[in-house]
């Protein structure tokens, strides 16, 4: 077993190592079936919510996307599999992964209340006989399911518990009410055309839509901390106004949340230590507008914040904040992932692990031959197939 230290934290202090700036290479839609499509047929467009509005309405309706099934990376390989099949060759990334893989390690220095378990395994296909190296292998990530669903299992628990505890003073919500608040807003803040394509009924009675989250845009980005080269998948919310023609641009994404009113010095406290999360979600896949929807304690929508997200590291430090840092989380997850690549050097599963309130990680392999459900078959053979398309062409 190998162990990379977590603390200290300093050592991770001081300007941020170079990071490759996120640019979109290609994108994949999920419809409201939570069918696989490429493409972006399930992008929406953002359009100012109606204040007021009770965030619990049509939770007793809400089409649930059932998540107890393990996925993997699935969805990402077939649109790595597109892309590489248009441009004729592989992509360059060292590590593909989801997004949140990579908010977990991020904010490790910052945050060990929670642990996580992910499975990677290298792979990848000789396109010569000359020696594989490690600029030669991918690490193919994914959050250990069996793990994930024990965890939400443990935290709808202590959500409960903690409800019962909090007294009658405050009206209580289920935990899956709460979720739900933040689906709701995303239903009430978008748009499936732009405002000119979309009709003012459609506008104004977004409240009363079922809200779903099976329908999802997950864009795929190429980006990097350091000289560790990154392809990562996440869902993107609504863009705010129109896409680019230039491949690669910046794209004008918005991040949609939801958060308590801010009521006193506490309430501003726990904002600001969600305002990490919310920066690395944004800052990976490179979406420039958080839009906030505040929330009063019974689940009412009472204000509207934008975000701009790469002011929030500034606002922090000049805030005095201490209980995050932006360049630490940067140099953590490029030293670290840097580790891993060194770590994770043959075949088999690999298990990476924090256990809640540990300040090390641990890297071990748990199967010593094979890639499990990691990587599919299609996937391995379309890589075959490219490299001898490569072999006869030379």
């Amino acid at each position: 077993m190998s162990k990379f230290n977590i603390q200290p934290v300093a050592r991770f202090a001081g300007d941020s190592h170079p990071v490759k700036r996120p640019k979109e290479i290609a994108c994949f839609s999920y419809d409201d079936n939570h069918e696989f499509h490429l493409g972006y047929s399930s992008m929406k467009w953002y359009y100012p919510p109606q204040l007021g509005t009770d965030l619990s309405k049509g939770f007793d309706k809400f089409d649930k996307h059932d998540d107890s099934a393990d996925e993997h990376l699935d969805s990402l390989l077939r649109t790595i599999m597109a892309h590489e099949e248009e441009e004729g060759k592989k992509i360059d990334a060292q590590i593909v992964t989801w997004r949140g893989m990579i908010t977990k390690i991020m904010s490790s220095p910052f945050e060990d209340r929670d642990g996580f378990e992910m499975n990677a395994t290298l792979y990848q296909v000789r396109d010569s006989d000359a020696d594989l190296n490690n600029k030669d292998c991918i690490s193919f990530i994914e959050e250990n399911h069996e793990y994930k669903q024990a965890s939400m299992k443990e935290q709808r628990k202590q959500q409960k518990k903690q409800a019962k505890r909090g007294g009658q003073s405050q009206p209580q919500f289920s935990p899956d009410v709460m979720s739900f608040w933040g689906y709701k807003f995303e239903t009430l803040s978008t748009l499936p055309a732009t405002w000119a394509e979309t009709s003012r009924d459609y506008i104004e009675s977004r409240d009363e839509q079922v809200v779903s989250n099976k329908a999802q845009y997950c864009s795929v980005v190429r980006t990097g901390f350091g000289k560790t080269i990154m392809c990562l998948g996440g869902e993107v919310d609504a863009l705010w106004d129109s896409k680019p023609m230039a491949h690669g641009a910046p794209i004008n994404w918005v991040e949609l949340k939801t958060s308590a009113e801010i009521r006193d010095d506490r309430g501003m406290a726990n904002f600001e230590r969600k305002l990490m999360k919310f920066w690395i979600q944004s800052f990976l896949l490179g979406v420039p507008r958080i839009i906030v929807g505040f929330r009063s304690q019974r689940g009412i929508l009472t204000k509207i914040e934008e975000i701009k997200t790469e002011s929030i590291p500034i606002t922090a430090a000049q805030r005095g904040v201490k209980t995050w840092n932006a360049n630490m989380c940067i140099n953590f997850a490029s030293g670290f992932l840097e580790w891993l690549k060194q770590v994770i050097n043959d075949d088999g599963i690999w298990r990476i692990r924090r256990q809640p309130k540990s300040q090390t990680i641990e890297v071990f392999r748990v199967e010593e031959a094979g890639h499990g459900r990691i990587i599919t078959d299609e996937f391995i053979n379309w890589r075959i197939k490219l490299s001898l398309k490569k072999v006869d062409s030379t």
